[in-house]
């Protein structure tokens, strides 16, 4: 049964750059959709902040998100969802989907031997919650942590390569595999992460499969359009905004690595007053 055409966007929301990732498989996946992006830069890292920090960032930007007329939000960030998940819920109007369930689902397709890694902020290894959606999905599968506070504010700088960000790369998985050398999937717990994947990929070597969650929220966020609500009639010309609440040069230098020339202008967001500026025209 038809349920005809839906042309509110879609929000999605990252304490940073990092949900670029999941938003550009997001538009692949449904070019017909209009998307509104929001990355609260002014206050990254999240994953260092105590739990209820992340809560009350999260829900200033989702206050956002909401007065743009949205039909779905999706919280493309892995600490906001562990932190925040259930209580942005509790004040949306509209279905709120976040990232750490596609991911868990991910690792349960990917593994051979039951022997699964995660890679995250502090705040995402601290709460539990990919340990816990893993064993939800699987409960035979042994899951590993890591924690990996440096590569968040690398990636922000816009430093997606060098010796920098190899070593602190290789020193984390060197403790990763210290804890559990039989690990054949590693699940990049983050979203800024898959921005570093070919670093992870090289490290870990071609026999472990390197997965992150933004290919299963793009899927995720398909079947609930499908189910749930209704896709958008643009007939392949769906748009995009970009919004930040930090400088927006530095947003641009890191933003333009994954849109090239197709990243929309960016404008620049106060969440004081919950207006948003465009960006000077460069």
């Amino acid at each position: 049964m038809s349920r005809g055409s839906d042309d509110r966007a879609i929000g999605v929301f990252d304490s940073g750059v990092g949900g670029l990732t999941v938003l550009s498989e997001l538009r692949r996946r449904l070019p017909d959709e209009r998307f509104v992006y929001l990355g609260d830069n002014a206050r990254t890292p999240y994953g260092p902040r105590p739990a209820d920090e992340v809560r009350a960032f999260t829900l200033e930007s989702v206050a956002w998100l909401l007065g743009q007329d949205v039909k779905l939000l999706v919280l493309a960030c892995n600490t906001a969802t562990a932190h925040a998940l259930s209580a942005v819920r509790g004040r949306s109007a509209v279905p709120v989907m976040g990232v750490v369930r596609p991911g868990a689902v991910a690792v349960t397709a990917a593994t051979r031997t039951g022997h699964v890694a995660v890679v995250a902020t502090a705040g995402t290894v601290a709460s539990g919650a990919y340990v816990d959606a893993i064993s939800e999905a699987d409960p035979t599968l042994t899951v590993a942590q890591q924690a990996c506070p440096d590569l968040v504010p690398l990636v922000e700088a816009g430093e997606l390569e060098g010796r920098r960000v190899e070593e602190a790369v290789a020193g984390y998985l060197r403790e990763l595999r210290a804890a559990d050398p039989e690990v054949d999937t590693l699940l990049l717990g983050c979203t800024h992460y898959p921005l570093l994947r070919p670093i992870f990929q090289a490290r870990m070597g071609a026999a472990v499969a390197v997965v992150d969650s933004a290919f299963t929220t793009a899927v995720a966020v398909e079947d609930l359009l499908d189910a749930l609500l209704a896709r958008g009639s643009a007939g392949g010309r769906g748009s995009v905004r970009v919004a930040t609440t930090g400088p927006v040069e530095a947003f641009e230098r890191v933003a333009t690595r994954l849109f090239g020339t197709d990243l929309p202008p960016v404008e620049a967001v106060d969440l004081g007053s919950l207006t948003a500026v465009a960006a000077d025209p460069r």
